[in-house]
């Protein structure tokens, strides 16, 4: 039976990608990488981490941990969620799928990101295998019980995969072994990206829990799409037995004039932690309490992302986990 493992279970390492002058983090790279190596250095106290690089000996002026491996490849972003392969297991062997990127639908210059598995795939403990689907990690929540959870903007948009949402939703099954494809038709994040990929918006945090944004301010521009996105939770909630852990919505912050796309959704699960992005907002405190009294077997820890939400992602966005050793 395959199955598409969710990011709480035991993983293998984290892969990013470090930021480098060709990149959109040129104006501020050296603030970039010292966001990077925070986060690479969060990590590394639990597990390892794989970091690509388009030169070695220049990220490891910022990296010095003995739990990085290190592989060099020029990429045209660093959105590590997005571009990197996924993990899957089908009768207890686990392997790699590696989906078309074309940059949440042609926005931008995306050929050396969408070759980069094939290319390091040596570096990986398990096989690789490609998929001619257009498909990011961002889109894609599994709560690792045969149950996806992705949004309608994003994986149903024609700029992505010219296929009914009947098509779509058999292809997912087929891919990952689903029981459902649970679409939300509601909530975005301004200054997003992706079509609203369901990572800046709602996750699973175990196999029957999900977290979410909520938006109390009903003078935001977000409150009616997010309290309409709440509502379908909380229908799906109670259609298939989930709990809901609601998490704040951030105060507007704003980058060059324009509102950046700053959320809690955004975390990332490690073996031992969950690293919960903040803002340096007044929410920053409320959110991390949130996390604390869900995650008992794990340590919460805040990284600061306000550099990240610049280019208009976050912390999960910059990560992606492998789960290549059973």
């Amino acid at each position: 039976m395959k199955r598409l493992i969710a990011e709480f279970e035991k993983q293998s390492f984290v892969q990013m990608v470090f930021p480098h002058e060709k990149t959109d983090w040129y104006e501020y790279l050296e603030e970039a990488r010292i966001c990077f190596k925070d986060i690479i250095t969060t990590i590394t106290k639990y597990q390892k981490v794989l970091l690509v690089c388009a030169d070695i000996k220049e990220a490891q002026k910022y990296i010095t941990s003995e739990n990085v491996v290190f592989v060099e490849y020029e990429t045209n972003d660093t959105w590590a969620r997005d571009i990197s392969a996924i993990t899957v297991e089908e009768s207890e062997k686990r392997f790699l799928y590696d989906f078309t990127f074309n940059a949440w639908g042609g926005k931008f210059e995306s050929s050396l990101d969408n070759t980069m598995s094939k290319v390091i795939q040596k570096v990986y403990q398990c096989e690789i295998q490609t998929i001619s689907f257009i498909l990011e990690g961002g889109a894609i929540e599994s709560n690792g019980k045969g149950v996806l959870l992705t949004t309608a903007e994003c994986m149903l948009n024609p700029n992505r995969n010219s296929l009914a949402e009947s098509e779509i939703t058999q292809k997912l099954k087929e891919i990952f072994g689903l029981k459902k494809v649970l679409y939300l038709r509601n909530g975005y994040l301004a200054g997003d990206d992706t079509d609203s990929h369901i990572d800046t918006l709602a996750r699973f945090v175990d196999h029957k829990t999900i977290m979410y944004v909520r938006c109390k301010d009903k003078n935001d521009e977000h409150y009616q799409a997010l309290y309409a996105m709440e509502k379908e939770l909380e229908y799906i909630a109670q259609e298939n037995g989930f709990d809901l852990i609601a998490l704040p919505f951030c105060d507007p912050i704003y980058y060059q004039g324009e509102r950046l796309p700053a959320t809690y959704a955004n975390f990332l699960i490690i073996n031992g932690a969950v690293l919960v992005p903040t803002y340096g907002v007044k929410q920053d405190k409320e959110a991390l309490e949130v996390f604390e009294r869900f995650f008992h077997d794990r340590d919460v820890i805040g990284v600061d992302c306000s550099v990240l939400i610049r280019q208009h992602g976050s912390l999960h966005c910059v990560t992606m986990q492998f789960h290549c050793v059973n």
